[in-house]
């Protein structure tokens, strides 16, 4: 029985989604892999569906009509995990700045590490980004600074997005509550994880800037950040945070 599901939403992913899902099919641990593509103009589901003979049981995906937001392509594919038997469920990128080599040590952790949430984090030793330009290096780091010090929330790299959840935490939170759809989407899992008393774990990672295709990155998901970042705070002090 396969017990770990990696979620990988995508958006114009064309030149990395064929070679992101053989590289997690090719690891030691036994992976299956859901892809949730938000109507990619460039053909991505395409690509997907040519693999997914070669993979029949272990290959899976959603395409929704629109492009509606990293937050509710996880949400979905947190809910149609729930609906099946997996135990340990990732996010990924599908870009390769997480390397999926990693799947396994953020599994290791949740296993027999004890994590609730294994967070594969740049910031836990150090600076670990490779090809970002020193100005966006500097964004990300205080970014997460300025999270701990609000929320107080023990989480070096709090934006991150490489993660794996245990089952438990995702039955526990109401997911039907999530409030943020970008960036902040990332910061108010651990935020509501971390209030519910799930102990969060970062396992080092060196993150690589994608070498092909386009960034989503824009200024809009910063500032929903750093806006959502003081309500998820201010919230938290009337009543218990949750989802």
């Amino acid at each position: 029985m396969i017990e770990s599901l990696v979620i990988i939403p995508t958006y114009n992913e064309k030149e990395n989604i064929q070679k992101i899902i053989k590289a997690v099919f090719n690891l030691l641990n036994t992976f299956h892999v859901l892809v949730i593509d938000d109507n990619s103009s460039d053909g991505t589901s395409d690509l997907v569906k040519q693999l997914m003979p070669q993979f029949p049981e272990s290959l899976h995906l959603v395409q929704r009509q629109g492009k509606m937001g990293l937050g509710t392509a996880y949400i979905h594919g947190f809910k149609w995990a729930l609906e099946r038997n997996y135990q340990y469920i990732f996010e990924m990128d599908a870009d390769f700045s997480h390397n999926p080599a990693d799947l396994q040590r953020l599994l290791d952790a949740c296993k027999n590490g004890g994590a609730d949430v294994a967070v594969g984090s740049r910031y836990i030793n150090g600076v670990n980004v490779v090809n970002w330009p020193i100005g966006r290096v500097i964004m990300s780091y205080y970014a997460s600074v300025y999270v701990r010090l609000i929320t107080r929330m023990p989480v070096r790299d709090a934006t991150a997005g490489f993660k794996c959840y245990k089952r438990s935490v995702l039955e526990t939170l109401d997911l039907s509550k999530i409030k943020f759809m970008g960036y902040a989407f990332q910061i108010e899992m651990k935020f509501a994880a971390w209030c519910s008393g799930f102990r969060i774990i970062e396992v080092p990672i060196i993150f690589t800037d994608r070498t092909e295709g386009k960034s989503k990155m824009s200024s809009g998901i910063f500032k929903e950040a750093f806006f959502g970042v003081i309500q998820m705070k201010i919230k938290s002090w009337f009543s218990k945070y949750t989802l």
